[in-house]
C-alpha cells in the first residue's frame, strides 16, 4: 500500500499543477479575433472551425462576376451568425478579409453587439470617423478595426438627402440602430 501513495500523490500534484487551457468564447469580438476566426484564419479552416453549422459559399467560380464571394455561416437552425469575405477569391489559402457579424451573441468586451444603438458605441469606443453614404452612415472605431453601418432613416430628416454633410456624432440620435456590424482584418 505505501509503495503506491507516493505514485499517486505525484501524479495528483501533476494533474493539479497543469494549467488549464483556456477556452476561446466562440462570439467574443476583439481587434484580431471574432470567436475562433482571427486575421490569419484561412479559407480552408472555416469548415473545421464551424463543423457543426451550415457555411454557404453560393458561388464556387467568381471568375466572372468580379469581385470575392462571401462565405456565409449559419447555425442548424437557420439563423444566419456571420458573413464572411476572404482576401482572394477562389484561394483555400486566402485569410479574411472581414466579417459581417449578424447574430447578437458575437459581442464584444464592452458589450457592443450587432443589435447596439450609437449611443452604446459613442459611449464606449472613441469614434475614428464617420462617412456619409447615399443610404447609410458608417461609423469607423480604429480600437476594434470595426465598423457600424447605421441606416439613414435613424437619421433626423434633414440629413437623410445631404451626402456632402459632414456628419459630427453629436448630430446623430443616441437611440439610432446598428445595421450592419463588420470586424475588418
Amino acid at each position: 500500500m505505501k509503495n503506491y501513495i507516493a505514485p499517486i500523490l505525484i501524479l495528483l500534484v501533476l494533474v493539479s499543477s497543469c494549467k488549464k487551457e483556456d477556452k476561446i468564447n466562440p462570439f467574443a469580438v476583439s481587434k484580431h479575433q471574432v470567436g475562433f476566426l482571427n486575421d490569419s484564419t484561412q479559407v480552408k479552416e472555416i469548415k473545421v472551425l464551424f463543423a457543426n453549422d451550415s457555411i454557404v459559399n453560393p458561388k464556387e467560380d467568381d471568375s466572372f462576376a468580379g469581385g470575392i464571394n462571401t462565405i456565409d455561416i449559419y447555425e442548424k437552425g437557420g439563423n444566419q451568425l456571420l458573413s464572411i469575405s476572404p482576401t482572394e477569391a477562389l484561394d483555400s489559402t486566402a485569410t479574411i478579409s472581414s466579417i459581417r457579424l449578424l447574430d447578437p451573441r458575437y459581442i464584444t468586451d464592452k458589450s457592443i453587439s450587432s443589435i447596439s444603438t450609437f449611443k452604446d458605441i459613442n459611449d464606449n469606443y472613441k469614434i475614428s470617423k464617420i462617412s456619409n453614404l447615399i443610404n447609410s452612415v458608417v461609423v469607423k472605431v480604429n480600437e476594434l478595426d470595426a465598423t457600424f453601418t447605421i441606416d439613414k432613416k435613424e437619421l433626423p430628416v434633414n440629413m437623410r438627402f445631404d451626402m456632402d454633410m459632414k456628419i459630427d456624432p453629436i448630430q446623430i440620435p443616441e437611440d439610432a440602430k446598428v445595421k450592419f456590424f463588420i470586424v475588418h482584418f
